[in-house]
């Protein structure tokens, strides 16, 4: 099984934090701090580990708000063996980020100020939703001017930190019911030079899609009107989520639109009962059936069983393919059966399905167990 993404933020993390706050801060209480900060520790996941560090942090800086975010943020500068902005060392600065949604949010401009710093050392998506939530014109208006900001880490942040549905945060809830303040923010990236803001853009738009389908096929067939090639792939990016649910809109955008003249067959599945942790192969041939080449996007769904023994499909990509009249087209797929920390995998019947246009045809099952995985 994966590593625990908690792993990487060990008790190494506010040890760390303190050595870095007691070299601008002598007064600090390393020691009190740490001991504190790891009280039940072990048993919290990332994020949890992310709020008792702040939470503890407050208890030991200067009540004083403006003062204390002053030395969090002169500690920044401290040489430290985690090397922030370099995959999970960034996280380093977690709890300073939560430090800022908890206690800064009547002192809008500080705690601006210090998110402008942050997110360019880590990020600041996860505290800045709170300021939306309290100060929504404020803060959009803010972030209306950081969208030219000469660093693509703010601009990023514009994007990232409006996302209606970000991961491992509550959701904003005022943009899902009306994505409008969202999408003017997101007009003015739809041509960021940056492929890192280019991204979070997408998977923005992507997230608008999944409570306003029809508005995110509108936007992006507004700006596909003179695209370039970078706005292209954004347009693409953004419609994944809705290509997979197979929705008609998002597939006739992308030229998938037509009804595919389609047999599937030669199907495998192999093993037919494969062991978790394993990996099980899925094949089928494609061929067309109408007299002219047609345009497919070929997807493979599988719909896993959960604990509580219910289904829920998964999308995979296969490919784009324009097969010649009567013309075939092979596909394979392996799937890791291996226990991650994004999917647990359970013992049960999964189908298997390939969407061809978004419509199904049905490839057949295989039946998932428990056991020892054999290598040859």
């Amino acid at each position: 099984m994966a590593e625990p993404l908690k792993n990487s933020f060990g008790a190494d993390v506010p040890r760390t934090i303190a050595r870095m706050i007691a070299a601008v801060f002598p007064r600090f209480d390393q020691k009190a701090f740490v001991r504190s900060a790891l009280e039940g520790y072990d048993s919290l996941e990332l994020m949890p580990r992310g709020w008792k560090i702040a939470h503890q942090l407050r208890r030991s800086l200067p009540d004083d708000y403006e003062q204390a975010i002053e030395i969090l943020l002169a500690s920044l500068d401290q040489k430290v063996e985690r090397t922030v902005g370099a995959g999970m060392g960034s996280f380093l600065l977690l709890p300073h980020v939560f430090f800022v949604a908890e206690y800064g949010l009547e002192h809008f401009e500080t705690s601006m100020r210090a998110q402008y710093q942050l997110t360019q050392r880590f990020t600041a998506e996860f505290s800045l939703r709170r300021y939306l939530e309290r100060h929504q014109a404020a803060t959009l208006a803010r972030l209306t001017e950081w969208t030219a900001d000469p660093s693509e880490d703010v601009r990023r942040l514009v994007s990232e930190g409006t996302r209606p549905r970000l991961p491992w945060a509550p959701r904003l809830r005022a943009f899902q019911a009306d994505p409008r303040p969202v999408l003017a923010l997101l007009e003015r990236l739809k041509d960021d030079p940056a492929l890192y803001v280019r991204r979070s853009v997408a998977n923005n738009l992507n997230d608008i899609g999944k409570d306003h389908p029809g508005l995110l096929v509108e936007t992006a067939r507004q700006w596909m009107v003179n695209a370039t090639e970078e706005r292209g792939w954004i347009i693409r990016h953004a419609l994944r989520s809705a290509v997979k649910r197979g929705e008609s809109g998002a597939l006739a955008l992308l030229g998938f639109g037509t009804v595919p003249r389609v047999s599937v067959g030669k199907v495998q599945i192999t093993p037919h009962r494969p062991v978790i942790g394993s990996t099980v192969t899925i094949a089928c041939e494609v061929t067309n059936r109408a007299p002219v080449a047609q345009r497919l996007l070929v997807d493979l769904r599988v719909q896993y069983v959960k604990a509580n023994g219910l289904q829920r499909p998964k999308v995979f990509k296969l490919k784009a393919v324009e097969p010649a009249p009567h013309g075939m087209v092979q596909l394979r797929k392996t799937l890791s059966l291996a226990q991650l920390t994004t999917r647990t995998h359970y013992p049960g019947t999964h189908q298997v399905d390939v969407l061809v246009n978004g419509r199904p045809y049905p490839l057949g099952t295989f039946d998932l167990v428990r056991g020892r995985i054999t290598r040859r």
